[in-house]
């Protein structure tokens, strides 16, 4: 077997080396080549371009670097009819990969693709073109191929990779201890987001919702994962400004799981984190700000009655959400209040978060291979590889 694949940036690298472990498994003499990382050319991928290559973010900076993309895309499609491949799979990167599935799949390779994009929460008539692009699209969350179904689109609901990955029995004391946190004080972890505009927009609120937690409660220990060595700066320069804070809160890099499982609730940005925080059974507050354009550019084109991930996998408010004006020192506290003041309604959601996860934690990577492995054999996704 032949697979071509393109992967985006790193996670994208984690989910490209996870799968092709698992095609490995069964298919020992598979053949890999297209872009990936350094993980997934470990697997055997002979990658043609660096990771970082589609990694771009941002309007103006992906207009910048357009014509360099158009020009790897003719590059990727060119060698991909060259080489031949049994099967072509894009791994997330939607607004690259998308296309050039579809101007594959109209020379005769078949496509998956892996990481569906969130058209159904916004710019929902994308679903036209990924139905003439992909015969089979690979989702982490059930809603997700729902929405696929209901368009007739191939669809197969594999599980999520991070619920695979984490444990569904942790233990809160044993994180404090680790993380040298007092084992019998009330924690809170903070996480105002990954990139330096969402600190901007969220830090200072954040903390100041933090000190106000504590002013209530009497005494509150505060931890702060930070994304990268340049977020970790920016959260100690607006930390100095809370003074009241900086003796009783710990800021360290990247260990995002250690201080949500350590944590007896969680203040942080909608995002992926959210369903970390689910993943890690731990009670939450999702408060977001965005620039006033954006957020009404957003209030448009979302079509979703929940932005966060456990609301919308359990198709219910389990969570509070608190989205710009809503999102006010005032409004924090008196949601995440509750989940101090009232520990048998945080165990409750605690146990709720457990059941979810225990449903997403499916073997993705060996479910999203047995797809694969079908469509490449029968040319065609069938229904009933959900219940493989």
């Amino acid at each position: 077997m032949r697979v071509y694949l393109v992967a985006g940036e790193l996670s994208g690298d984690i989910l490209g080396a996870g799968l092709m472990q698992a095609l490995l498994r069964r298919h020992p003499e598979i053949e890999f080549r297209g872009i990936g990382g350094p993980r997934m050319q470990a697997q055997g991928l002979d990658s043609l371009y660096p990771l970082e290559t589609l990694s771009v973010m941002g309007l103006v900076e992906v207009l910048k670097h357009l014509p360099g993309l158009v020009k790897v895309r003719r590059h990727l499609k060119r060698d991909a009819l060259a080489w031949q491949p049994d099967v072509m799979i894009g791994i997330d990167a939607p607004d690259f990969n998308i296309g050039l599935e579809r101007q594959l799949r109209e020379a005769g390779v078949l496509t998956a693709h892996y990481v569906s994009p969130s058209v159904w929460a916004w710019r929902q008539g994308r679903v036209k073109t990924i139905a003439k692009a992909v015969d089979a699209m690979l989702t982490f969350l059930p809603f997700e191929a729902d929405f696929y179904t209901e368009h007739r689109v191939p669809v197969a609901y594999v599980g999520h990779p991070l619920a695979d990955e984490l444990p569904l029995v942790n233990d809160r004391q044993a994180m404090r201890a680790e993380l040298g946190l007092a084992l019998d004080r009330p924690t809170l972890a903070v996480l105002p987001g990954s990139r330096s505009n969402e600190i901007r927009f969220q830090g200072e609120v954040f903390l100041r919702a933090a000190s106000a937690l504590r002013e209530r409660l009497g005494t509150l220990q505060v931890v702060i994962p930070a994304a990268s060595p340049a977020r970790r700066q920016e959260l100690e320069a607006l930390l100095a400004r809370f003074p009241e804070l900086t003796t009783d809160t710990l800021i360290i890099e990247s260990r995002s799981r250690e201080a949500m499982t350590a944590a007896d609730a969680v203040l942080l940005t909608s995002g992926t984190a959210a369903l970390e925080t689910m993943l890690c059974h731990r009670a939450m507050v999702v408060a977001y700000r965005m620039a006033p354009a954006t957020y009404w550019l957003a209030q448009r084109l979302v079509k979703t009655r929940w932005i966060s991930l456990p609301n919308l996998i359990a198709q219910e408010g389990l969570v509070p959400e608190l989205i710009q004006a809503a999102a006010s020192t005032e409004n924090i506290v008196a949601e995440l209040m509750p989940w101090f003041q009232d520990p048998a309604r945080r165990e409750a959601l605690e146990a709720r978060f457990a059941e979810l996860h225990a449903g997403l934690q499916r073997g993705a990577s060996e479910r999203a291979a047995v797809a694969i492995t079908q469509l490449v054999e029968r040319g065609r996704l069938d229904s009933a590889t959900d219940a493989i």
